[in-house]
């Protein structure tokens, strides 16, 4: 019986550390021929997708951000100005297209900061990301 148990336990936690490391939705975009570095960003019920960046610095970027069709407001926000990156967009189904260079190296996190009275935050319930500015 408790052979059974400890297999049951061990499945368990191989689903559940493996649901864990498929959480991370990595993107680096290419440097296009006009020097612009081009992200496309999708929310959603509480996610980002991707929700993980990796950006060159003093290189420009547009990011392309929208969400999922849907009642649920939802916002990117980036408050990073010491690298050039402040940002606060709500996002609607139609995309819109933020620009920023980062200007210095290091990890910023974005995140959604709605919420509904005493209810947990978006960024609470699990949207957030992070951007990683290299050289």
């Amino acid at each position: 019986m408790f052979k059974g148990f400890w297999t049951i336990l061990l499945i368990m936690a191989l689903f559940l550390t493996s649901g864990l490391a498929a959480d991370r939705q990595e993107f680096t975009p290419s440097v296009d021929k006009d020097g612009i570095q081009r992200v496309d960003i999708i929310g959603g019920s509480y996610f980002f997708k991707p929700n993980y960046l990796i950006l060159k610095v003093n290189v420009p970027v547009e990011m392309k951000v929208s969400k999922e069709s849907g009642m649920v407001p939802h916002n990117l926000v980036i408050k990073a100005p010491e690298s050039g990156m402040e940002v606060n967009v709500d996002l609607s189904t139609d995309p819109k297209v933020i620009k920023f260079t980062p200007t210095k190296t290091g990890k910023y996190p974005f995140y959604c900061d709605k919420k509904v009275l005493f209810f947990e935050s978006h960024r609470e319930k699990g949207m957030e990301g992070m951007i990683e500015v290299r050289n």
